[in-house]
C-alpha cells in the first residue's frame, strides 16, 4: 500500500484525479477501480507492488508493431481495472474484486528495482504496463517506468486509455509508447452497456495529450460483430485518427472472441474484418493491419515502393527489413521507433 498520486482533498472526501471517471471518495471506501482507498482522508493505492503477472512477450503482442519489433518486453500487471467489460478476456485478473472471487489484495510482492532488474536478466527492452489496465497500478508503474529509463529500457502502457490529462502529463517523460485499446467503434452507447463506461470523450483528450507529449502511439479497435458493425461510426474512428494523430498512425482491427459474460456471441468474421481494413485504407490510414488472426494482414509493407519491410505471424516477427529504420530499397523512412 502506498499514497496515490493525482488526488485532492474534499471535506471529507477525497477526489481521485487519475482516470477519468474522478471519484469522488468517501471515508473507508474505495472508488470505481477498488483498488483506491480513502484511509483517514488521504488517498491510497492498496496493490502497489503487488504483481498477478510478471512475464516475458513479444512487443508485437501488445500489440506494438512499429516500436523496437522483433524484441521483447517485460510484461507486468496487477489485478483491478476501471473499466469493467462483459466481454473482457483477462476478466479472470482485472475483475477478481468486482466478481468478489477476493477480498484481499492479490498478487505477488514485487519492488521496482526487482521488475528492472527481471527485465533485463531476460533481455527486454521495454517494460510493459499491460494485461489489465495500468492506470490502476499507476503508482507501481510510474515509479519503475522512472527507473527503468535510467537503466536504458523504454516503458509502454496497453490502455484504455481512460486516463486524465494531468495522468499522462506526470508520466509522459518515462512513457515512451502507448496502445489505446477502442472497442465497438468508439460507440458511446456500446462502452455505458457492456463497459459501464459512461463518456467516451476522456479517451480522445488522452490521446491527444498523449500526441503533445511525443508518446508513441498505436491504436486497436475490437470490432464486436452486432454491436460494431455499423460502417458509419468506424469511418467517424478512423478519420478521427487521421485528423488528430496522423494518418501514419499504426492501426489494428481486432477479431472479438467470446469470453467472460458473453460466451454466447459469435466471433468477428473475418469478411467485417476485410470490410474494415479497406475502409480504413481508403479513408487514408497508411499502416492497418488485422489482429486475432495470426497470418493475416501482419505485414508492414514500405508505403512508396511496396517492400515488404516486416513479416509477421501472430504475436511474432519472422523477419525485419530495414536499414536505420528505412526501406533497404527506395529509402523511405518507416514511421515507428527502431533499435
Amino acid at each position: 500500500m502506498k499514497e496515490a498520486l493525482l488526488w485532492k482533498k474534499e471535506n471529507n472526501k477525497v477526489r481521485c484525479n487519475l482516470c477519468a471517471r474522478r471519484c469522488l471518495i468517501p471515508e473507508g471506501k474505495t472508488g470505481f477501480c477498488l483498488v483506491r482507498k480513502n484511509i483517514n482522508g488521504k488517498l491510497f493505492s492498496l496493490n502497489y507492488g503487488k504483481l498477478v503477472a510478471a512475464d516475458v512477450d513479444p512487443i508485437e503482442k501488445k500489440p506494438l508493431f512499429h516500436f523496437l519489433p522483433g524484441s521483447y518486453a517485460f510484461s507486468i500487471a496487477a489485478a483491478g481495472c476501471n473499466y469493467c467489460c462483459s466481454y473482457c478476456c483477462n476478466w479472470y485478473i482485472s475483475q477478481v474484486y468486482r466478481d468478489k472471487r477476493s477480498q484481499e489484495v492479490v498478487g505477488e510482492e514485487y519492488t521496482s528495482e526487482e521488475i528492472v532488474k527481471l527485465a533485463l536478466e531476460n533481455g527486454c527492452k521495454s517494460i510493459s504496463y499491460t494485461y489489465t489496465e495500468p492506470t490502476i497500478f499507476f503508482e507501481f508503474a510510474y515509479d519503475t517506468a522512472k527507473l527503468a529509463h535510467k537503466e536504458g529500457l523504454k516503458n509502454t502502457f496497453v490502455t484504455n486509455g481512460y486516463m486524465t490529462p494531468e495522468a499522462v502529463k506526470h508520466i509522459a517523460k518515462y512513457l515512451d509508447a502507448a496502445t489505446v485499446d477502442f472497442k465497438g467503434n468508439a460507440d458511446p452507447k456500446f462502452y455505458l452497456k457492456f463497459a459501464k463506461v459512461p463518456s467516451v470523450e476522456p479517451i480522445f483528450e488522452c490521446l491527444k495529450e498523449m500526441k503533445r507529449n511525443k508518446i508513441f502511439i498505436e491504436i486497436t479497435n475490437l470490432v464486436v460483430p452486432k454491436f460494431g458493425e455499423k460502417e458509419e461510426s468506424f469511418r467517424k474512428l478512423v478519420r478521427w485518427i487521421i485528423d488528430e494523430l496522423g494518418p501514419e498512425t499504426p492501426f489494428h482491427i481486432l477479431r472479438f472472441l467470446p469470453n467472460y459474460r458473453v460466451l454466447d456471441w459469435q466471433p468477428t468474421p473475418v469478411k467485417l474484418l476485410d470490410k474494415f481494413w479497406k475502409i480504413a485504407k481508403e479513408e487514408g490510414l497508411i499502416f492497418v493491419y488485422i489482429g486475432n488472426v495470426p497470418g493475416y494482414k501482419e505485414n508492414t509493407y514500405c508505403p512508396k515502393c511496396g517492400e515488404l519491410l516486416i513479416e509477421r505471424f501472430g504475436v511474432s516477427a519472422l523477419s525485419i527489413n530495414l536499414k536505420n529504420g528505412k526501406c533497404p530499397k527506395c529509402g523511405f523512412k518507416l514511421h515507428g521507433v527502431f533499435a
